[in-house]
């Protein structure tokens, strides 16, 4: 016998190891795909929430800042108000404008992405007149 060979009793028990140490990393593969898989999905979900944030943060900012800028005119705040207007860079997006009797405006943005509960961003600021210097 060749010292490189086998005893004829050991080789019948191999059959098959390989074909099955294969399957196995098979299997421990796909469920590294699978995992990095759920894992894009996951970063999409979150980048795709994270812009509607920014989004209704620039809206809200943006109502304050047309208010701001038209300030000189103290009677005309009562006419920003408005309720629902739709917002169309949210999904199913909504603006609300809200004065108080100390001038102090509220502006909420809700929004509802598909699948998932209503979001609501809001922001306030206390609108007083702009004077010019004398």
């Amino acid at each position: 016998m060749n010292q490189y060979q086998l005893p004829p009793s050991s080789i019948p028990s191999q059959k098959g190891a390989v074909l099955l140490e294969a399957l196995i990393a098979v299997v421990i593969f796909s469920f590294g795909v699978l995992a990095l898989a759920g894992l894009q999905s996951a970063m999409v979900k979150n980048t795709s929430n994270a812009k509607y944030r920014a989004d209704a943060t620039f809206l809200a900012q943006q109502k304050l800042g047309e208010i701001w800028a038209n300030a000189k005119n103290l009677t005309g705040i009562a006419d920003y108000v408005v309720t629902d207007e739709y917002v169309s860079l949210l999904p199913e997006g909504k603006r609300t404008v809200t004065v108080s009797p100390e001038r102090v405006v509220t502006v909420s943005i809700t929004w509802t992405v598909p699948g998932e509960a209503t979001h609501t961003y809001s922001t306030n600021a206390r609108i007083e007149g702009v004077y010019d210097a004398p």
